[in-house]
């Protein structure tokens, strides 16, 4: 190579260099001023009508009650010779709990019998007596009319002390019955409060254990007074069901029936007072219980559900946007029917299949392009858990 033409060369690959990074440069701006001008999408978050059947809940604040409550106590006085419960056993009606020593009763028992036995024996000689002094009268008068009649009269009493022996022989027996302290109700057992060997009396203040009915248990709760007419109203028609849920409104305790609505309104609160049954087979409702009620009002069929976070407000009223097939959204005004938990009942607006955006609304106009992203979870679907009154 000749050595004079080489700076030459270098010049001509340096300037070639140059014009082709110009270039470049030139081609990537127009890019993106390309990129620019074009309509961006804005990332959202949807879901899709659907149409169901969509119950509606009253819900309120209850407080879990025994069915029946029976303090057990002994209607005698004695010592205690024998316990035959456990505490915390669940006990059927009439079952053995508790025996008083009946030996002072059984000694009543005997000399009520024998009482009777001795004047019984009296009085079968008073009315022999008596007749033998009315013939006597009658067929030489060898006796006198007072005599008959002090005779008849002695024969009365002495019927009248048989029928009292009868009575104190009943009672004896009946305070041998009370020695035995059977349940008056099927329930569960608390506390022993009173052990074997203690005397007792049935003046005491204290029983000797309580029973609580727990199957079936009833719940006492609340709800507005202005929506009393209306469960009133419905329950003329059917029987109201009412579900019973934790503390924490998410764990669904038990289910059962309105019962009653209360005769008068707390004027403090605002609140009629409402009783529910439950059959409480699994044992979830223990006596003073808080409970989440939700009163089952009715069933509302065929009803367009979408997520209440999909619901907007606007001067023009409520709306929501929805997604067409080119991914450009349309505001559509809404009338809302009913809002529980996380879902909206719309009366008119939606239809069933439409896309509704649930979630990026604050960026979007009509018009506007999106990428819709299904939101998680089914977000339009009815917790019966959690709900609230029609609005």
């Amino acid at each position: 190579m000749d050595l004079s033409k080489k700076p030459q060369l270098i010049l001509g690959l340096a300037v070639g260099l140059a014009v082709s990074l110009v270039g470049c440069g030139k081609s990537g701006e127009k890019s993106r001023t390309a990129r620019a001008a074009g309509p961006q999408s804005v990332p959202v978050g949807v879901a899709t009508a659907q149409q169901k059947d969509v119950p509606v809940y009253l819900p309120g604040l209850g407080s879990v009650t025994a069915f029946n409550t029976v303090s057990v106590r002994t209607r005698i006085d004695g010592q205690l010779a024998r316990v035959n419960f456990r505490e915390g056993q669940h006990v059927k009606k009439g079952e053995l709990l508790a025996v008083i020593d009946p030996r002072p009763y059984e000694v009543a028992l005997s000399q009520a019998q024998a009482n009777l036995f001795r004047d019984q024996a009296q009085l079968r000689d008073a009315k022999l007596n008596y007749e033998r002094f009315k013939g006597l009268l009658q067929e030489s008068g060898a006796v006198s009319q007072q005599q008959v009649d002090t005779q008849r009269a002695t024969a009365d009493q002495l019927e009248g002390a048989v029928k009292a022996d009868q009575a104190a022989i009943e009672s004896a027996k009946l305070n041998l019955v009370y020695c035995h302290i059977t349940a008056p109700i099927e329930g569960r057992v608390g506390i022993r409060l009173v052990d074997a060997g203690n005397m007792v009396h049935a003046a005491d203040a204290n029983p000797l254990l309580v029973i609580t009915q727990l199957q079936p248990i009833v719940v006492l709760f609340t709800l507005p007074e202005d929506q009393l007419p209306e469960v009133a109203s419905h329950m003329r028609n059917s029987t109201l069901e009412v579900d019973a849920y934790s503390r924490d409104d998410q764990t669904k305790l038990a289910q059962g029936k309105l019962l009653t609505i209360d005769n008068q309104i707390d004027q403090t609160t605002g609140t009629g007072k409402l009783k529910a049954v439950f059959d409480n087979r699994d044992n979830l409702l223990w006596p003073n219980q808080f409970v989440n009620v939700r009163l089952l009002l009715e069933l509302r069929k065929n009803r367009i559900v979408i997520p209440a976070a999909a619901i907007q407000r606007g001067p023009q009223g409520t709306f929501v946007f929805t997604v067409k097939p080119d991914k450009t959204v349309q505001m559509r005004q809404v009338t809302v029917e009913l809002t529980q938990n996380n879902a909206a009942t719309i009366a008119n607006g939606v239809a069933a299949g439409d896309t509704v955006v649930v979630d990026g609304q604050d960026k979007l106009k009509e018009g506007s392009l999106v990428d819709p992203r299904q939101a998680g979870g089914n977000r339009n679907a009815q917790s019966p858990a959690s709900t609230a009154g029609a609005s």
